[in-house]
């Protein structure tokens, strides 16, 4: 938001420096994003004073350029070629001297030089109008009056403004400050805090008057909901034109292009009072009737950009008796504003309400000045104020008679705001205690009213326009702000409280996770939990009827929220490959949404995606790609980092992994992980191996609080390996030579691997080989030979009555 400071100005009588200025905005929330300098004329005529043709003489070389002697107040005269039909000695004329920096109509730079043109010697610029940026004539140069003294800057002649603009980066709950008047409201409490008492200039109405009543234009709100408060008034014998010079340089200032004077004051009045104002051309008003309503859905309408959009039905229209005009607080119509032929119109001011015109804006895709302020709340107190002093303007500039009464519908006033101030509250959030009378004294620059006072707290009344500010804490903020966050002392007392928190909270469970994960070189990903509905049409394991959907999706791509983290991980590593990193670990917390026929539930997961290789790439290391198992590693020692033990594996098949396992204890499935069809990569662009695992967090959770820790001294005694080559059938799996050797050695066997598998030449048909190692180790003595032999043909028998096992 632009304010400028010279506008300012008219509100709050202050000589301060811009800068200092906006220091104690951004002090009291406004924050100042920068100070910009704007001058009506660019570069502000610095350079070009006033001089004296003394000689006016012909070039001898040129028919059409004159050799003049100029006296500029200072030193010899100068020596001037001048190329301009109508000058004459004796003129007073403004002369760029040289090094002056003049501008073109595009903005473009230009400087005076010293030089010769045909011969001649010329030190400076005789300007015409155009040249200085005064008006558009260039016939000749401008004469001035005679009574000038020589030597005057001529910027100071003519009426130049020179002005400061603060860039606020205003946040969106400050509607109050939205205005010029807003902002001088903010600043009079801060000057108030330094002992500076300066009087809120508010511009006066009381000239305002019903000359005739010969334009009634009836008013009927048939959605009063949607519009609490409407005004409207009638003004007759206008006459559109350009807008004076002082108008159009408030408007250029914050960055608006003047229209004419009708349009500008609409423009004026919402920055200067924060106040949207709509001027409709009366003659366009069928039956002189307005209706404010909604119409049927799909109804045409041509705004004033002069695109047909379709309306909704909930989109609240200004209509005549005939056909809709206006967009209610967005976007006037392309045939009832006002145009150089309008000779009378309607002013309207209203209160509209602000969840209406926010979503009315968004399905439309429109931003403008007035809907930015509607949807965020205005002050309705001010809805008849405004539409006067916008009438008396419009009369100044344009003239004309105001020829009705004010319409103003206001059936349900909007009523200001109750809230009692405890005052050990407030000290309480600020840190110190304020003096009560500081306090008061705040709150009364607020314009917020105390109604009574206790010796615990106060009673107050906030202004309906402070819509932010409707709880006990928004006081205390807001008294805050204005005392000044930098004038709480810091106390030399360090508070600090201990909380307890249970070992498997997921939030503590869920960081021992992401810092294993982390550790083995994860990265964690936040994606967003809207997404497309188009993603169920990869799968069938998700239903489109399921879908949570938006109200008001800003775009299809956020039109619902995600039923699964696979796709929002799709999306990151479909980004990430299309810019050269193509070596991908990424694990991400997050909820999934689904609108059952029960109703509506959110599951927690933890998704991992890996692709590309392992480890980056390095002349100590041959690349290895990531693969199957080398996740299943990574997911057993999150089971084994949370104590999750006897868990089951069976095989998947599904539309989304071409192999696939799934993790389970009783009934409850654990994850899910395997690789990624081409199909659902080929959707995202993605043409080498994805590899993903879907972890249910709350059963993870669940089972991880079981979970007892037991703690045992590390044993003294050595431990004892002894490896078999076995010879089995091909149908025969590591598990099952696990489990058998676990039920044949209950208590020494401490750890069974597969170190080696080999099929292929020297074996039988539908034979392969598994080397496997056997870890044995008592925890109080050391194993003998004899304990150990008699172990291992245990295992020996078993393996070859369960399985049809051979010792190779």
């Amino acid at each position: 938001m632009k304010i400028s400071y010279n506008w300012l100005k008219q509100f709050i009588k202050l000589d301060w420096q811009a800068e200092k200025v906006g220091e104690l905005l951004t002090d009291l929330g406004l924050e100042i994003e920068g100070i910009d300098t704007y001058q009506s004329i660019k570069g502000g005529l610095e350079g070009v004073i006033v001089g004296q043709v003394l000689s006016c003489e012909q070039h001898q070389n040129a028919d059409k350029l004159k050799v003049t002697k100029v006296d500029l107040g200072y030193g010899e005269p100068v020596q001037i070629v001048c190329g301009a039909p109508n000058v004459a000695e004796g003129q007073k004329v403004p002369v760029a001297t040289i090094g002056t920096k003049l501008y073109d109509d595009e903005g473009k730079e230009w400087i005076i030089k010293k030089g010769k043109i045909r011969g001649e010697e010329s030190h400076g610029m005789i300007c015409a109008e155009d040249e200085l940026g005064l008006g558009k004539g260039h016939d000749g140069i401008m004469v001035l009056d005679k009574d000038i003294p020589v030597g005057t800057d001529v910027a100071t002649i003519f009426n130049i403004e020179n002005d400061q603009v603060f860039e606020i980066g205003l946040t969106p709950n400050r509607a109050d400050a939205m205005s010029h008047w807003g902002t001088a409201r903010d600043l009079k409490a801060g000057l108030q805090q330094q002992d500076l008492t300066i009087e809120l200039i508010t511009p006066s109405v009381s000239n305002f008057k019903i000359e005739n009543r010969t334009l009634k234009i009836d008013v009927n709100v048939v959605k009063s909901k949607l519009a609490p408060r409407y005004c409207g008034v009638t003004i007759s014998g206008i006459k559109v034109a350009e807008s004076p010079s002082w108008l159009q340089y408030r408007l250029k200032a914050i960055g608006l292009t003047p229209k004419n004077n009708i349009v500008d004051v609409t423009n004026y009045v919402l920055h200067e009072l924060g106040q949207p104002l709509h001027a409709f051309d009366a003659q366009y008003i069928k039956g002189n009737k307005i209706e404010v309503k909604t119409v049927k859905a799909g109804t045409k309408f041509t705004t004033l950009d002069k695109v047909e959009r379709e309306l909704h039905k909930d989109d609240l229209m200004i209509c005549d008796a005939e056909k809709p005009l206006c967009i209610a607080g967005v976007f006037g119509g392309i045939n009832s504003g006002v145009t150089e032929n309008t000779t009378s119109l309607f002013l309207e001011s209203a209160y509209f309400d602000p969840v209406s015109i926010r979503k009315t804006a968004k399905r439309h895709g429109l931003n403008t000045d007035a809907s930015f302020r509607f949807e965020r709340g205005i002050d309705p107190n001010i809805t008849e104020y405004a539409l006067k002093r916008a009438a008396l303007l419009i009369q100044k500039l344009a003239g004309g008679h105001i020829t009705s009464d004010i319409v103003d519908l206001y059936p349900k006033k909007i009523e200001d705001f109750q809230v009692f101030l405890s005052f050990d509250n407030t000290a309480k959030l600020i840190g110190e205690r304020l003096p009560e009378e500081t306090i008061k004294a705040i709150l009364t620059s607020l314009e917020i009213k105390v109604n009574n006072i206790t010796e615990s707290g106060l009673g107050l009344t906030i202004p309906a326009y402070r819509n932010d500010v409707q709880r006990e804490a928004d006081v205390i903020e807001e008294i805050l702000r204005v005392y000044g966050y930098n004038n709480i002392e810091f106390t030399q007392k360090l508070n600090a409280s201990i909380s307890n928190i249970d070992k498997f909270s997921d939030h503590t469970v869920q960081n021992t996770i992401a810092n294993q994960l982390v550790s083995q070189g994860f990265y964690e990903m936040l994606a967003n939990s809207l997404t497309t509905p188009d993603y169920m049409s990869l799968t069938t394991l998700l239903q489109s009827e399921n879908n949570v959907e938006m109200l008001n999706p800003l775009s299809n791509d956020l039109a619902v929220m995600r039923q699964s983290l696979l796709f929002s991980g799709l999306e990151a590593v479909s980004y990430n490959i299309n810019r050269k990193r193509s070596d991908l670990k990424l694990f991400e917390f997050g909820k999934t949404y689904h609108n059952y026929p029960i109703g509506r539930i959110e599951n927690k997961h933890l998704s991992v995606i890996i692709t590309g290789n392992k480890t980056k790439e390095s002349w100590k290391t041959t690349p290895a790609s990531s693969d199957f198992f080398y996740l299943k590693g990574i997911i057993e020692g999150l089971f084994d980092r949370l104590g999750i033990k006897r868990s089951k594996t069976s095989p998947i098949t599904n539309d989304i992994f071409s192999e696939g396992i799934t993790y389970s204890l009783g009934k409850s499935k654990l994850v899910e992980f395997g690789i990624l069809k081409r199909s659902v990569l080929k959707h995202f662009s993605i043409t080498q191996e994805v590899l993903y695992a879907d972890f249910n967090w709350d059963t993870i959770l669940e089972f991880a609080k079981r979970t007892k820790v037991k703690f045992s001294d590390i044993p003294k005694f050595p431990e004892v390996r002894r490896d078999f080559a076995l010879l089995l059938d091909t149908k025969v799996t590591f598990e099952e030579i696990h489990t058998i050797a676990k039920q044949t050695e209950k208590q020494l066997l401490t750890d069974i691997n597969l170190f080696d598998v080999y099929e292929g030449k020297n074996l039988p048909e539908g034979k392969k080989s598994y080397a496997v190692s056997f870890t044995l180790q008592d925890e109080h003595k050391t194993l003998t030979d004899k304990q150990i032999d008699k172990i291992m043909n245990k295992l020996q028998h078993n393996f070859e009555n369960k399985l049809g096992a051979e010792l190779r």
